[in-house]
């Protein structure tokens, strides 16, 4: 949604990207610094904890797609990112997460950011999901904004998120929104 703020150098900002074509959803998020060059080479400790915290739902994207293979479930994705997210002092919003995806933007099943493995819908080729790990510095309380779709902190601290939409098949699952 568009907002009257101008971007800062330091700003922490979330692209959260959805698009529809021939009738197929697919659904992408990215989180970086604005200006994170300019800031790292000052040397700014808030930048590098910005860098940490996106670097971490990387990691936790990236262990959640490595589990998503025919006969695992739900909550095998679920364990491998909230596993990478906890590890790393994280607390976990249990509220939003990842989902279904296909001929709808959110569909079933829900795909918690953490979780316990064997349990759940279990994964079969075809099948497509929105794998999307985020977290906050400090809590793990979102709050929606007004226009109905911004998140944010509910103590206003920095998030992070980052996610892709991926393909289950019969070997290693197919991520979907890599840039090409």
């Amino acid at each position: 949604m568009p907002h009257d703020y101008a971007l800062q150098p330091g700003d922490l900002l979330t692209l959260d990207l959805a698009v529809l074509k021939d009738g197929i959803a697919a659904d992408a998020a990215i989180s970086f610094i604005v200006g994170q060059q300019t800031l790292e080479a000052t040397g700014n400790p808030g930048a590098q904890a910005d860098a940490a915290l996106i670097a971490v739902t990387e990691r936790a994207l990236a262990a959640g797609i490595e589990v998503a293979r025919p006969g695992n479930r739900i909550g095998d994705i679920s364990h491998a990112i909230g596993a990478v997210l906890t590890e790393a002092g994280y607390l976990v919003n249990t509220e939003f997460g990842g989902h279904g995806i296909g001929t709808t933007m959110h569909g079933d099943p829900h795909v918690p950011n953490i979780g316990r493995s064997g349990r759940g819908y279990r994964l079969r080729p075809g099948l497509l999901l929105a794998l999307e790990p985020w977290v906050m510095a400090d809590t793990d309380v979102l709050v929606t904004d007004p226009d109905g779709w911004t998140l944010r902190s509910a103590t206003g601290c920095r998030t992070a998120h980052t996610e892709h939409t991926i393909a289950i098949t019969d070997g290693e699952p197919e991520i979907l929104t890599l840039p090409r």
